[in-house]
């Protein structure tokens, strides 16, 4: 296990549980979430109990910061028996319930792991008291509080964030700046500013709308604190309250005109579930002497795309691409949901020539970054 900070504040109580991640994330497997659970239910007075006595700590520090050395040894084994890439939290405070958040750590390829961990968490009674969450959540509160990383400790109050905002992108891209990192390594650097990052906006929007993340040893012109971080992020994404369809032209491997369509902004975060890239491919009989569709068949391919977009949260379509008679659907779907049996079934009526489904694992929606601006 590494840890990468204590947070030292008698309001907070928060306690990190980070593991290495691996190149490649590969899907849970749900038997390794339930045992979690169960094993959470039988653990969870004795976690309680360890919270309110406090760490094995060196003399001198002060106890009831956190957990005890054996219960971060045996949450981080549980944790890490879902996937070896998760980090897990625990925070609280003495007005607010404990919380225990499960994440990847801004990772999409694990983002549909725990949402999957946090839809079997207990609720109502059962919690007892608990909130879990499937991602860091905002905490303004920290943003004023002091975060030690290893020897050196950051007043966060100094932290000032130089903000671009990018509107054909969709994306705010920030510099981040503390005077006290002219004395330490860029490891702390960006650990501090993703902290910060977080605090101010939760994993979730960090990973929707922030863009390119630098560091500066001189206080940017224009700079502002981090709690105007949600003002300027609020600012950019107003205008895509409603999806927009990007479109574009280009060739077809044999040379023919070809359209493309892109859903824009579309977030990963959105669709924690949708795990599975999934290609239809629909042929299309009546079409232009550029192969491009003309009535009845451009009316029948609308018709089917709105059928795609009455799946709800179960799939979503993302682009659509267009020639040489032939108009592909990329989608991603939840792979759980049952919905690959009814695209199967959409596709067999197609009237117009064979249509076919074809779908891969693709938890980092990478098949998606090619038509992203």
């Amino acid at each position: 296990m590494r840890r990468f900070g204590r947070l030292t504040t008698t309001r907070k109580r928060r306690q990190l549980g980070i593991f290495r991640r691996p190149r490649d994330a590969s899907a849970v497997t749900p038997p390794a979430i339930s045992e979690f659970w169960e094993w959470w239910a039988q653990a969870r007075p004795t976690i309680e109990a360890s919270l309110a006595a406090g760490p094995d700590q060196p003399e001198g520090e002060t106890p009831g910061e956190g957990l005890s050395a054996d219960a971060i040894e045996e949450l981080s084994r549980r944790v890490h028996k879902i996937h070896p890439g998760l980090l897990w939290e625990i925070g609280g405070a003495e007005d607010r319930a404990p919380s225990l958040t499960v994440t990847g750590g801004g990772n999409p390829e694990l983002r549909g792991v725990t949402e999957r961990w946090v839809r079997a968490a207990p609720s109502g009674a059962a919690a007892g008291g608990w909130r879990f969450h499937p991602a860091r959540q905002p905490d303004p509160e920290m943003l004023g509080q002091d975060l030690v990383l290893g020897d050196h400790e950051f007043d966060l109050e100094y932290v000032r964030l130089g903000m671009r905002a990018d509107a054909g992108r969709a994306r705010v891209h920030l510099t981040a700046y503390h005077p006290d990192f002219l004395f330490v390594a860029e490891e702390q650097q960006i650990q501090v500013a993703m902290n910060v990052l977080h605090w101010a906006l939760g994993e979730d929007d960090v990973a929707r709308w922030v863009g390119e993340v630098t560091i500066a040893t001189e206080s940017p012109i224009d700079a502002l604190p981090p709690s105007m971080l949600p003002s300027v992020i609020e600012q950019v994404a107003e205008p895509f309250g409603e999806p927009t369809w990007l479109t574009g032209e280009g060739r077809t491997p044999r040379g023919h005109p070809a359209r493309l369509g892109a859903r824009f902004p579309l977030h990963r975060q959105d669709y924690p579930l949708c795990d599975l890239h999934v290609a239809i491919s629909v042929p299309y009989a009546n079409s232009n002497p550029d192969r491009l569709p003309v009535e009845p068949s451009s009316g029948a391919l609308r018709a089917f795309e709105k059928k795609l977009a009455k799946l709800g949260d179960r799939a979503v379509l993302a682009v659509r691409e267009t020639g040489d008679g032939l108009r592909v659907f990329h989608l991603y779907a939840d792979p759980d949901s049952g919905v690959i049996s009814e695209l199967d079934q959409l596709a067999a009526a197609w009237s117009e020539g064979k249509a076919k489904v074809a779908s891969t694992s693709d938890p980092g929606w990478k098949a998606l970054m090619p038509y992203q601006p």
